[in-house]
């Protein structure tokens, strides 16, 4: 019924500078839809009664099993325009902390990325081997262009990848803070992120410099969990626990998600059964040749994140 992870949402400052960075850069140009209009739904999360923005929703031309996700560009349009970058994130506190993308060849495309077209580094790649299954990954950072933290990885050890030039494909997974890190394995059980690839209880010293100057750095507990289908999530959990770093909906950088389904009432029904809250009824927005259908729901730390059904 669930089919992981179908986009990563990311607020942007201006649209086409936005376009610039995630498809020529990127390599996201197969365009599912570009709507601007008022977004239902949003209310309870917002607290305003309506929200405007414009949304862009794409594909990446080299889209993989490793790579599956979708990116959902969101400038609010309302307001005072787009929300900041929550102040003081570093990684893992409460909120989205990064969008990753599946690479083919990590070091080739960061170069090109950071030294060729201009992307801000955030970490130069590595290569190293994650628990339980020793699991041998490349990972490197760059920053969107409001500083939002976009990883680059390569599941070397994990499945082997078609040949081919280096390349970046498609959204990998979704990191976010949580408050317990149990309870969210759990929860999201139930929506079928079964399959456990790394779990990490060690802090991981390259993210150091992120963290604000005079404060302890805090410990990390890290997991990366899949689906049968789509991107997967990766819960994040320090100790101690920072502070809430959701921001608005909407704020620049990540700050959101949406999980698949293929029957939008059927989803909300079992997210009913299993006593979830939605925070909204289902939305149906017009987007040109198609209907994009979603509701957003209520997690163990009321994350942005939601139902999507579409016909794209």
């Amino acid at each position: 019924m669930f089919l992981g992870v179908d986009h990563a949402g990311i607020g942007v400052e201006d649209m086409d500078t936005a376009l610039d960075f995630w498809g020529r850069k990127l390599g996201f140009t197969e365009l599912y839809f570009d709507y601007t209009g008022p977004i239902p739904g949003l209310e309870e999360i917002t607290k305003t009664n309506q929200v405007k923005a414009r949304i862009v929703m794409l594909g990446n031309k080299n889209s993989s099993r490793l790579g599956p996700g979708k990116v959902k560009l969101v400038q609010r349009l309302d307001g005072a325009g787009a929300p900041p970058y929550p102040s003081g994130i570093g990684y893992g506190e409460i909120g989205l902390a990064e969008v990753c993308l599946h690479t083919v060849h990590t070091q080739k495309i960061y170069q090109e990325l950071v030294e060729k077209l201009g992307c801000e580094s955030l970490m130069v790649p590595l290569n190293a081997s994650v628990g339980p299954h020793d699991v041998e990954l490349d990972i490197g950072y760059i920053a969107d262009p409001w500083r939002g933290k976009v990883e680059l990885i390569e599941w070397k050890g994990l499945w082997t990848s078609r040949p081919g030039l280096p390349r970046v494909e498609g959204v990998n997974h979704v990191a976010f803070g949580v408050s317990d890190m149990k309870t969210t394995i759990d929860f999201y059980k139930q929506l079928g992120f079964l399959d456990q690839i790394f779990e990490s209880t060690e802090f991981f010293e390259p993210m150091a410099p992120w963290y604000q100057v005079g404060r302890p750095l805090p410990g990390h507990h890290m997991t990366l969990h899949l689906s049968a289908q789509g991107a997967g999530i990766e819960p994040v959990r320090l100790t101690p626990l920072y502070e809430d770093c959701r921001g608005e909906w909407g704020h620049v950088g990540p700050m959101d998600f949406g999980i698949g389904v293929q029957n939008i009432k059927k989803g909300v029904a079992e997210l009913e059964r299993l006593g979830i809250e939605m925070h909204s009824e289902i939305q149906t927005l017009n987007v040109g040749n198609s209907e994009y259908k979603y509701v957003y729901f209520r997690d163990p730390d009321d994350q942005y994140v939601c139902l999507v059904e579409s016909s794209y």
